[in-house]
């Protein structure tokens, strides 16, 4: 496949037309589907059954550390404030027993191939803690000798030491938030945390040999204007990252109370909100940054961007991937896991979480088993998101189907993208084009047979824009 162009140029008008509520596709079926109806015997039967079947292949771990020293007003993640540091050493006790309870069930032959500390923040825990959690997790599981070791870190409250220890242990990838540089705008959230911390932060990253540092930044916060993110990317620019998220800040605080703390005056308009985006999308991809999909962008020789352009990209809970398909075995609280057909998700209260640990069972509440018909959409899905074209041969021969009869009712949902420039619906390729992968979520969502399901609790989502 043909390198796609770096620099794109974005239609306002377009922007604004597709605006809606939709799934990010981290998983399909997403979240809101999971039910109580899967447990921990339908988790360890799954589990067996891919083992079997794939007895040599890698795994991915996720560790979810759920602690966060201050609360920024614009979270969504599962986390809690504490500075109990009783508190954070029983939750690493019961990680470790956690992860002995899932050993018996995986091959030894199957090494890990990926890592992923997330949260919450995992640089909450002191040097000493990351030491023990990490080398625990190497002597559990064995590794991959080439295994991508990527954690989340935070500048405010990091040092040397931190990242000394997390090199300790393996990891060779990092990823920290920066959202904006603004003063007023980082106050309004109760995030400060001023520029000098995360050049320092990228600084010593770069000293200790990580391989990568990914910046995240967040559009639509309260203040925000197209000036001032401008300044925020000039800086960011500087600082070289070689990787960006760039997500659309979701105000929803019917469901996160503590975004109750941001008054709704206080964001930008919606108008005022999709300019900033304009800027940012063109400002980095002529910065000759690739814009990945799904708010992410890397440089062109960035194995995220060489995965794209060779139709190798995968995506997850933990974002993209490079290695897909890989099983996500998943620990701590509100984690999920990810089999060949399998979702699940651990319990969401920490006394629920040692609870079951201490009776020797997987803290697993909550699941989905796929059946034929999500398999075969999750592909296509997984397609276009990640690399922006799909081949109906392919999936005809995979799963016995005609695509333009089994697909019929998305593809003619599909006609007015066409119209708009956004794909390119062939005989035997349906086509993304540069214009379409800005919203691709949407593109996505008409082939998602659940958002035509009729519920009384429909699903909140964030906005596609």
């Amino acid at each position: 496949m043909a390198p796609l162009k770096t620099k794109i140029d974005v239609d306002v008008e377009l922007l604004k037309k597709y605006d809606q509520p939709g799934p990010r596709y981290t998983s399909y079926p997403t979240a809101p589907y999971f039910h109580t109806g899967v447990g921990t015997a339908e988790y360890l039967q799954h589990i067996k059954k891919d083992d079997a079947q794939k007895p040599q292949e890698g795994l991915s771990l996720y560790f979810h550390i759920p602690f966060c020293d201050t609360l920024c007003y614009f979270c969504g993640c599962n986390m809690m404030v504490t500075r109990n540091r009783g508190k954070i050493a029983n939750y690493l006790d019961y990680l470790i027993k956690e992860m002995e309870l899932m050993r018996p069930h995986i091959s030894t032959a199957r090494k890990v191939q990926q890592l992923h500390w997330g949260g919450g923040t995992p640089t909450h825990l002191k040097p000493d803690e990351i030491r023990r959690l990490g080398f625990a997790i190497r002597d559990i599981f064995g590794f991959a000798d080439d295994a991508e070791l990527s954690v989340e870190i935070d500048p405010r409250e990091l040092t040397k030491e931190h990242m000394q220890a997390l090199r300790e242990v393996g990891f060779n990838r990092c990823s920290m938030g920066v959202q904006d540089f603004n003063p007023q705008i980082q106050k309004a959230v109760n995030r400060i945390q001023p520029e000098s911390i995360t050049r320092q932060t990228v600084d010593w990253a770069r000293e200790l040999g990580f391989h990568s540092v990914n910046i995240d930044l967040m559009y639509g916060l309260p203040f925000q204007t197209v000036d001032s993110f401008n300044e925020t990317l000039d800086k960011i620019l500087d600082i070289d990252p070689d990787r960006l998220a760039v997500f659309n800040y979701a105000h929803l605080p019917q469901i996160f109370k503590h975004q109750n703390l941001i008054k709704r005056e206080w964001l930008p308009a919606p108008e005022e909100k999709l300019k900033i985006l304009k800027l940012t999308i063109e400002k980095l991809t002529a910065s000759r940054y690739v814009y990945i999909g799904m708010d992410h962008f890397a440089k062109p020789d960035d194995e995220l961007t060489l995965a794209m352009n060779e139709g190798t990209l995968y995506r997850n809970f933990q974002g993209y991937s490079t290695h897909a398909g890989l099983n996500v075995l998943a620990f701590g609280i509100t984690s999920i896991s990810m089999l060949s057909d399998m979702y699940v998700q651990n319990v969401k209260k920490l006394n629920d979480y040692y609870e079951r640990i201490e009776q020797g069972q997987l803290p697993v509440f909550r699941g989905v088993i796929l059946n034929e018909d999500d398999i075969l959409r999750r592909e296509v899905i997984t397609e276009l998101m990640c690399n922006f074209r799909l081949k109906k041969e392919k999936i005809e021969t995979k799963y016995g189907i005609d695509f333009d009869e089994y697909f019929a009712a998305s593809l003619q949902k599909l006609i007015p993208f066409e119209k708009d420039g956004l794909i390119e619906l062939g005989a035997k390729v349906l086509k993304v084009t540069t214009a379409g992968r800005l919203l691709i979520r949407n593109i996505a969502m008409q082939f998602d047979a659940y958002l035509e399901r009729k519920s009384e609790n429909k699903p909140q989502f964030s906005r596609t824009v």
